[in-house]
């Protein structure tokens, strides 16, 4: 199975594209997508939406799983990243794809296995699940972490993995 998770924002829509087979977790790719708040923002979506529907054409995910948008001090940035999140789900489903949505404690509490851990554990995390040999960016970590998350059905799933993993065995 093919995952892609999104982490979407209207700067920086990451993107990460991992395979599960039977339990293995294999990394595919993984970047952003970045618009430029000097642009009007309907070209900023299409940029988004563009971005992604090639994404989707190259590597073929199965599944998308997505996060969920949380609600923000600020109204507006809350209603632009919503925009941004509408359009990544947009591309998934003009092509086809089903899409799960995660909340942020979710993710967090399936990849790390505490639903406040910061950004850095999250990105921590992600490098040791799938043997990478670098760490990718905050926004495709995160977006790394969504896929993770949805390949292990959910939420606290990757504890007993977490555990393995402290205890310095690989699984």
């Amino acid at each position: 199975m093919r995952i892609l998770g999104i982490d979407p924002g209207l700067n920086i829509t990451g993107f990460g594209i991992i395979d599960k087979i039977g339990c293995k977790l294999t990394y595919v790719s993984s970047g952003c997508i970045k618009t430029s708040s000097d642009n009007k923002l309907p070209p900023r979506l299409k940029l988004i939406l563009d971005g992604l529907n090639h994404i989707i054409l190259q590597h073929a995910p199965e599944h998308v799983a997505i996060e969920q948008v949380f609600v923000n001090i600020n109204p507006k940035s809350t209603l632009l990243l919503g925009q941004a999140r509408g359009v990544a789900i947009s591309a998934a489903v003009l092509n086809n794809l089903e899409v799960s949505e995660y909340t942020a404690l979710q993710i967090k509490q399936a990849v790390v296995g505490k639903g406040h851990a910061r950004k850095e554990q999250v990105q921590e995390m992600v490098v040791r699940l799938l043997r990478l040999e670098g760490k990718p960016g905050i926004d495709a970590s995160d977006a790394l972490a969504c896929a993770i998350c949805h390949a292990h059905g959910g939420v606290g799933t990757l504890a007993s993995i977490y555990h393995h993993l402290k205890n310095g065995r690989v699984v």
